[in-house]
């Protein structure tokens, strides 16, 4: 069976490997010049700069089964984060699982006692549900959920609006809340953590894993559509850069706008949550004590978080600079020297004590389509992979839920669905 994957992301590289594995010759065709979609990093005067802030959850059930986290020299985040506010700051942890903030997360008088026993129980009742069974239960906004499960306006407001903004790309919580259970879980249950290489180093095990199974890839091509054709439309015709491809099957894996325009499926969610991410540097004598926490912005959204790249993983920047990472939620009309002025006086206000006069702006992303859109119930209208007609078959996170896991899972989803209709 002859298979062309379109789309080099994480979904099509984990479609590829799984159809070359049983049998199939796959031709992967990817329009940039390197693989791994959003999943990408870059090198800037020895600074490594993911596109955008995206971490590794290790409890991902797909993750754990396509990746080999060990080659990936994994470097992780303290759990929980420090709560910051201008000239004050405290930290909310899991103390059994980050013992040494125990203390102060007892004594955190942002986060009530009774909020922190629900958190208790939620960790175990999450602890007893598979990833499926927390995603069908959603269907309400995790703000909705939160205030039902009787936890205060502090809480909400504090922690779970900045902490989950990061995650969502949405400060005000109207995303679905199964999401909220599901990372709630996948947190409590494993490391949140980067590659020390950078995020890029996912895209290339997948890549290696796909390669040498006899995956051919053809980068800087670009897929200009996808027709099914031949008897009872059994066949499918690909042009690829004025190349004509007559295939057994395709699996589109391209991003959520093209795959809707290559398959005209209406479904496919194409309304996107943006963000810009900056990345900022300071001589590492100056820099401030933020440990391996993430820092929320409890105050305002300008930036919503910043996270201590280098102190997570020291091969994210030169010997003796501290890198870091400030994300801002939307798309911002404010040009890269003006967010960096917010940062820098976020920073300033947070650590009053350290000096920022020799903060740096590394690099900008601004990320148009950063996520989609996912308010509640939105996975009722999510496109399954075999919606397109013919022996056309979508994989990406579009199927399941804006994530690595889904975009990982949908690739082995796909894969399995091509093989199941021959």
């Amino acid at each position: 069976m002859d298979v062309v994957v379109a789309g080099g992301g994480l979904a099509g590289l984990v479609a590829a490997r799984h159809l070359a594995d049983s049998g199939a010759t796959v031709t992967l065709f990817e329009r940039r010049e390197t693989v791994g979609g959003r999943v990408r990093s870059r090198t800037v005067d020895g600074y490594t700069l993911d596109r955008g802030f995206q971490v590794l959850f290790t409890a991902y059930p797909a993750v754990r089964r396509e990746l080999d986290l060990d080659a990936l020299s994994l470097r992780s985040f303290t759990p929980g984060a420090t709560i910051a506010r201008p000239g004050e700051r405290s930290v909310l942890s899991d103390p059994l699982r980050d013992p040494g903030a125990a203390l102060q997360t007892v004594f955190n008088t942002e986060i009530t006692t009774a909020d922190k026993i629900r958190l208790y129980r939620l960790q175990r009742e999450l602890r007893g549900l598979s990833g499926e069974e927390i995603l069908r239960r959603g269907g309400s906004t995790i703000e909705t959920y939160l205030v039902d499960r009787g936890f205060s306006e502090s809480f909400i407001t504090s922690f779970a609006a900045p902490f989950y903004g990061g995650i969502t790309l949405d400060r005000s919580l109207s995303t679905d809340s199964a999401l909220f259970e599901y990372t709630f879980k996948m947190l409590s249950e494993g490391k949140t953590a980067v590659p020390a290489g950078g995020m890029r180093a996912i895209a290339e095990e997948l890549h290696d894993h796909a390669r040498s199974v006899g995956v051919q890839i053809e980068t800087g091509t670009r897929i200009e559509s996808v027709e099914p054709v031949g008897t009872d439309d059994r066949m499918v015709t690909v042009e690829a850069d004025g190349e004509t491809l007559e295939v057994d099957a395709a699996v589109v894996a391209t991003d959520p706008n093209t795959a809707s325009e290559l398959t005209g499926v209406e479904s496919i969610p194409t309304t996107a949550r943006s963000c810009v991410t900056q990345y900022v540097a300071l001589p590492a004598g100056n820099r401030p004590e933020t440990g391996k926490r993430i820092v929320l912005n409890a105050d305002n959204d300008r930036p919503n978080q910043i996270a201590p790249m280098s102190a997570v993983a020291p091969e994210y920047a030169p010997d003796g600079q501290a890198l870091y990472s400030a994300t801002f939620l939307g798309r911002q009309d404010a040009d890269d020297d003006e967010l960096f002025g917010q940062v820098r006086d976020a920073l300033s206000a947070w650590y009053p004590s350290a000096r920022f006069n020799a903060l740096e702006l590394v690099g900008t992303d601004r990320i148009e389509f950063a996520q989609f859109e996912q308010s509640a119930g939105f996975r009722a209208g999510l496109p399954d992979p075999d919606t397109p007609a013919g022996p056309i078959t979508l994989a990406g996170d579009y199927t399941r839920w804006s994530s690595l896991q889904g975009a990982i899972e949908s690739g082995r989803t796909a894969a399995g669905a091509v093989l199941d209709s021959r």
